[in-house]
């Protein structure tokens, strides 16, 4: 499965995957997500719909190269969040920022410009360690799927393309 469509549709459906995954956090076992988790979701859903607009169109060379441009773009922009989160559950507890609002709150209350910047800050809640596997946390292992991300992308940025198949 290591033809464009293939690859790409893969992709989607481990995108589709850590979407569902969670979904299932959220809403069954009731962690809810801080707003450095949402942002991640929103770089998820993003690189998500590149990988299916991607099987869907199955473009050759050029059209190949675009759709790796936006999957390391966006995966890059969701693996710098990921970081940003990881980096806040390492710090010691004396150094983690105090609480600070909900993202609605902040969106529907300071202008976009303030309120990127307070969401990537992070505060104390996006410091929580909440679940872990194998000792990485979800944003952990959400950085860890970005990176794969990147890789594939690049992959299609710069490698040698043939003809699409026709499946």
């Amino acid at each position: 499965m290591n033809t464009f469509r293939g690859v790409f549709l893969v992709g989607f459906l481990a995108c589709l995957s850590m979407l569902l995954v969670a979904g299932y956090f959220q809403f069954i076992e009731h962690l809810d997500p801080c707003p450095l988790c949402i942002l991640q979701r929103v770089m998820v859903l993003a690189v998500a719909v590149v990988f299916l607009l991607g099987a869907m169109h199955n473009p050759v060379n050029t059209g190949r190269r675009v759709y790796g441009f936006f999957v390391v773009l966006f995966a890059g922009i969701g693996a710098a969040i990921a970081g940003r989160h990881v980096w806040l559950q390492q710090l010691p507890a004396d150094q983690v920022p105090t609480c600070g609002p909900g993202l609605n709150f902040i969106v529907e209350n300071f202008p976009l410009s303030q309120a990127i910047d307070m969401v990537l800050r992070g505060s104390g809640e996006c410091a929580d360690v909440m679940w872990t596997f194998l000792g990485l946390s979800i944003p952990g292992w959400t950085l860890v799927a970005f990176v794969v991300m990147i890789l594939i992308g690049l992959g299609q940025l710069f490698g040698k393309h043939k003809q699409p198949d026709f499946i």
